[in-house]
């Protein structure tokens, strides 16, 4: 896979996300947040599970205790994101949700330098700045009073962050995307389930009431869309991953709009042309300096 196939992969996983945000907020009119989680997770590690079979025959490499570990981290990663988002849909909209969660195309890029002493191409920090600003502009510059909601969110993307992180560092090493997705997915679900049947009050009819939006999260923006993302970030970086993924936030935006009846200001049509401009940007620039690295190597005199 090139790399311009895995940020369009990345693309597609981010518009699945969009219409997650929608069914993540709806479905909290019956069940609780906790067991929404679980339930969605649990189906997402159901669905993956063949593949990750199939995967494991044709592996490479072996799993080691290392990988392992990193495994776990990612699933406890995605847990704290799923559960600060999820709860903080209760007290914000989904516009500002899926705002607030494209924070991380800045704190992606923030670790790399922080913690991995990974300075990204330069190009992604302009690129970041654009997509944040395009962000912001999807809410017509005016995003309400932070409510517990958008705090709880803040705390999310920070989660979001260190998940893509870590999975772009793990799959290229392991090779096994389908694995690490299964894993971080049943973490995720063991731990919602079991917080859930401690906090939360669940009935079959609740269930049943909220089952579409289970099913959709759980199969199409959970099963399918997390593998993609890390099937991408395979042939790609996390800093260029993020400002791709960062995009959910424009569908999440637009399907707010279209579904629940949220407005979109004229701004955020701006903020639309200014988050493909970044995306744009970040896969063209150093697409460009590639190719020039390669010509004048190639014009360079035989010396041997």
């Amino acid at each position: 896979m090139t790399r311009i196939q895995a940020n369009l992969v990345l693309l597609l996983a981010a518009a699945i996300w969009g219409g997650g945000f929608v069914a993540q907020s709806t479905a909290m009119k019956s069940i609780g947040p906790f067991w929404f989680i679980g339930l969605r997770f649990a189906i997402a590690t159901i669905v993956v599970l063949p593949f990750v079979l199939l995967e494991s025959r044709k592996a490479k490499a072996k799993t080691s205790p290392r990988h392992g570990k990193l495994y776990l981290l990612i699933g406890l990663c995605l847990f704290g994101g799923a559960v600060t988002q999820q709860i903080g849909l209760q007290t914000t909209t989904v516009t500002n949700s899926s705002f607030i969660t494209g924070l991380y195309v800045v704190v992606v890029p923030l670790i790399a330098v922080a913690f991995l002493r990974r300075a990204p191409h330069w190009i992604v920090w302009p690129g970041a700045i654009m997509a944040v600003t395009g962000i912001y502009l999807l809410s017509g510059g005016q995003l309400s009073a932070l409510s517990s909601g958008d705090l709880l969110t803040v705390v999310c993307a920070v989660f979001w962050a260190g998940q893509i992180t870590l999975a772009g560092i793990t799959v290229s090493e392991t090779g096994r995307p389908l694995t690490l997705a299964a894993t971080q997915f049943a973490v995720t679900a063991i731990g919602a389930l079991g917080v859930a049947v401690i906090v939360e009050p669940i009935s079959w009819e609740a269930v049943w009431l909220a089952l579409p939006e289970i099913l959709y999260v759980g199969i199409v923006a959970s099963g399918l869309a997390f593998s993609l993302q890390i099937i991408g970030q395979r042939y790609t970086t996390p800093s260029q991953a993020a400002i791709f993924l960062s995009s959910e936030a424009l569908f999440g935006a637009s399907l707010g709009a279209l579904l629940l009846g949220e407005t979109m200001p004229p701004l955020g049509y701006a903020g639309c042309a200014l988050m493909f401009a970044a995306m744009l940007l970040v896969e063209i620039v150093p697409e460009i300096a590639r190719r020039r690295g390669l010509n004048r190597l190639a014009s360079s005199p035989n010396l041997g």
